[in-house]
């Protein structure tokens, strides 16, 4: 048993018409465990949620290409990764975790880029426990300065004021995952979003817009993190991407409709011509496609 639900196995289409070329910044694959087996010592691991699961999922949602996200499950072992690029037929990339930045050789991280991974992403939760060290940090971020890859940070469970120092300065792209965790009781503008913000305005830096759900206090339709979404958008709508976050690791509760999460972010854009920047055009700028 892993603790956690596993998603909605019955995707429904958007209420909204989904433009050509839609871009899924962020989902994992977990599975089958006889096949990818979780990593000695892992924190976590969740139900079945295979590459043709997901796909299944995008064809449902009129999702054309993806973004595969190293899960922390894994480790430094990114099979899992690696097989569904390859099975994917280059209509996806992959982000790899970002350890392998200090820990692989050359080598390795040559073959990862040709396979099709272009960032890495470090974690601050401190409950999956993978925050790296400063120094570990910057050896991290030079060695993705060389490949052209971005960097992508899991924010921490408080938001990203705790680590935000480490990469704040950088001149390489960061993504920002989960619209940085704000607090919502803080509301649009508290000091994680009003220092997203302030990051996106200095034209290296994207967030994601994702887990507003997870983000709620209200809950269903999840009206109290629209207002700080848009105030993204208003910030920097050339650099804000969407993503499922499929199949919606660590939730305690019954995941949504993965069609009612992308209704949400047409809620977010406000206009058709926002929703393909969003979901097109930013993404496919930043991931190379």
């Amino acid at each position: 048993m892993t603790g956690y639900f596993p998603f909605d196995a019955d995707p429904r289409p958007p209420s909204f018409a989904v433009p050509s070329g839609a871009i899924d910044s962020q989902f994992h694959v977990f599975g089958p465990e006889a096949r990818y087996a979780s990593r000695p010592g892992a924190t976590y691991t969740m139900p079945q949620a295979t590459f043709a699961e997901a796909r299944r999922m995008h064809k449902a949602l009129h999702i054309e290409r993806g973004v595969i996200v190293q899960a922390t499950t894994y480790g430094m072992d990114h099979s899992a990764l690696l097989d569904s690029l390859s099975a994917s037929g280059g209509n996806y990339r992959g982000c790899a975790i970002g350890a392998v930045l200090n820990e692989a050789s050359d080598a390795v991280l040559q073959t990862l880029h040709d396979a099709g991974i272009r960032g890495a992403r470090f974690n601050f939760l401190k409950a999956v426990n993978l925050a790296p060290d400063p120094q570990k940090f910057a050896r991290a971020v030079a060695r993705a300065a060389e490949l052209g890859w971005y960097i992508k940070i899991q924010p921490g469970e408080s938001g990203i004021l705790d680590h935000v120092a480490l990469y704040q300065n950088l001149d390489i792209p960061v993504v920002i995952d989960h619209m940085g965790r704000p607090d919502l009781i803080q509301g649009v503008d508290g000091p994680t979003v009003c220092k997203v913000r302030d990051l996106l305005r200095r034209g290296n830096v994207w967030v994601m817009l994702s887990n507003g759900h997870k983000l709620s206090l209200t809950g269903t339709p999840w009206n109290d993190i629209v207002p700080i979404a848009r105030s993204y958008i208003d910030a920097a709508s050339e650099r804000v991407i969407w993503a499922s976050d499929w199949p919606h690791p660590l939730s305690k509760t019954q995941p949504p409709n993965d069609g009612d999460l992308m209704d949400l972010l047409f809620r977010y854009a406000g206009d058709e011509t926002t929703a393909r920047r969003i979901l097109v055009d930013n993404p496919a700028h930043l991931f190379g496609f």
